[in-house]
């Protein structure tokens, strides 16, 4: 069905990771590629000033090491760690990256989401090829 699944993950409780992964399992085409991501959010530079850089290089290390651990769950997946705002940046790094298909996880809309909207939402109305929201 789709050629590149793009499936950006987030590593916590609320997410189902393994649940995205099958599912773009079962959507995948023979031979289609996978891309495991995920986004950094960008720290405020108040706050950034006040974490030594070897901190924060060592967390996005052990981030870049979660996801390539992850990422073995799907057969040759690649892994891609990014910045910027969350459902900006995935909907931005599939378009330049020729994916045709985007599986996220979602977590249950609260009351939060009236006013700020999800990942998964923006993702949903923004990206340019299709997208399969995971609960």
């Amino acid at each position: 069905m789709y050629k590149h699944i793009l499936i950006p993950v987030l590593f916590d409780e609320r997410h189902d990771t393994q649940a995205s992964y099958l599912a773009a399992r079962a959507l995948a085409d023979e031979g289609a590629k996978f891309t495991v991501l995920n986004v950094m959010e960008a720290i405020p530079a108040y706050a950034a000033s006040q974490i030594p850089a070897d901190v924060l290089a060592q967390s996005r290390d052990q981030i870049e090491r979660n996801l390539k651990q992850s990422a073995q769950a799907l057969p040759g997946a690649s892994t891609a760690l990014i910045s910027g705002h969350a459902g900006r940046a995935i909907v931005d790094y599939a378009s330049e990256n020729g994916v045709d298909c985007i599986v996220i996880a979602s977590h249950v809309p609260g009351f939060e989401n009236i006013f700020l909207g999800s990942t998964a939402d923006r993702v949903v109305r923004h990206a340019k090829c299709a997208v399969h929201v995971i609960r």
